[in-house]
């Protein structure tokens, strides 16, 4: 069995030679109190973006997509992400953004969020949120700095 960091160092290398990596590397996503590996509790990501808030998923509308199950409000939702999943995955699968930059992954709370860039960022719970508010490009600046070593952890 391949350790990740080979895994990925041979994905690389091979998309640099110009073939094709053809399996996705291996990244945690945040299954955190799902027993069926439903993703981020079961909140739909795209609602984040085009409905401006959290809004919980439903399993008529779900699909596999690295390693975890996501859930969406619609039909619709579930096609946009189908087309676009990375526009639509949060930030470091989805644990707590604050948290990953203080080197460690954690659960979070659907209605402590934020988009910066683009891009959906996950916090513990609202109290974080302020926090993370505060100083966020120093925070994704750390967090972007510990994530590659987050992603080596087997969180099961």
């Amino acid at each position: 069995m391949l350790d990740r960091r080979v895994f990925i160092g041979l994905a690389v290398a091979a998309l640099a030679a110009g073939g094709e990596a053809r399996a996705e590397a291996p990244r945690p996503i945040n299954t955190l109190g799902s027993p069926d590996g439903v993703a981020i509790r079961g909140y739909d990501p795209v609602a984040y973006f085009r409905d401006g808030g959290p809004r919980l998923g439903k399993p008529e509308f779900s699909v596999r997509h690295g390693g975890a199950t996501w859930h969406f409000a619609t039909a619709e939702h579930k096609a946009l992400f189908e087309v676009d999943p990375e526009r639509y995955l949060p930030a470091y699968g989805g644990f707590c953004a604050y948290g990953t930059s203080r080197g460690y992954l954690v659960k979070v709370e659907p209605e402590a969020w934020s988009i910066v860039d683009g891009r959906l960022y996950l916090n513990y719970d609202l109290g974080v949120r302020k926090t993370w508010l505060g100083r966020t490009k120093t925070y994704i600046a750390r967090a972007d700095g510990n994530w590659p070593h987050l992603m080596a952890r087997d969180i099961r």
